[in-house]
């Protein structure tokens, strides 16, 4: 991001973070949000949640040093509820339909995560960078957030789950829990590069 605070970045008159939240904001299923932020984001964060008026932010908090630290804490500051939605801050164009099928695939199997297939072909290589083999993508598929979960589901895999993982869940399924998938959008994009930057624009333009 070439030194810029991407969440705190302007874009389409609003800070991205602002975005992220809103369309939480407006989802009618969803009761209380808790922003976790970085420690030298914290008052940021809590600025913007006045400017912006929302009210259903109940919490903005720090996070830990590895996102599932963070998870944690936000699970602590949201308090018992019946369902969570772990979203990133960095993928601004999630839209208000989105929450909601993730909250419907969810009741299933009391977890459910967006996913997209993969356009490309995947291959894996060795530690040299010489391919090994060619896998199977119409298996593979691409995940995004939100990722949906019954909170005690998830605060029991926080629990009891050390290890570093990439995702959510990941945790519940090393619990042996079955994660149901639902159609994520390749407009939910995460904003890593100043290049995504001007597509996040370009959309909500």
């Amino acid at each position: 991001m070439r030194g810029a605070d991407k969440l705190f970045s302007v874009v389409a008159g609003r800070p991205l973070l602002a975005h992220t939240v809103a369309a939480f904001e407006s989802c009618e299923p969803i009761a209380r949000v808790v922003l976790v932020v970085s420690e030298v984001n914290l008052e940021r964060g809590r600025v913007l949640v006045a400017e912006e008026g929302f009210s259903k932010v109940v919490a903005v908090c720090t996070g830990g040093r590895r996102r599932q630290d963070s998870v944690k804490c936000g699970l602590t500051a949201l308090g018992p509820c019946d369902w969570v939605a772990v979203h990133d801050g960095g993928r601004p164009l999630v839209r208000p339909g989105m929450i909601s099928r993730g909250l419907e695939a969810a009741r299933a199997t009391g977890a459910a995560v967006p996913v997209l297939p993969l356009a490309d072909t995947i291959k894996e290589i060795d530690e040299t960078g010489a391919i090994t083999r060619t896998l199977d993508r119409s298996r593979l598929v691409a995940v995004q957030t939100p990722q949906v979960f019954r909170f005690d589901l998830l605060v029991r895999a926080h629990d009891e789950v050390t290890g570093d993982v990439t995702d959510d869940a990941a945790m519940v399924e090393s619990l042996g829990h079955a994660v149901a998938t639902f159609e994520g959008s390749s407009r939910n994009v995460k904003i890593t590069t100043a290049e995504d930057l001007m597509l996040a624009e370009a959309y909500l333009g």
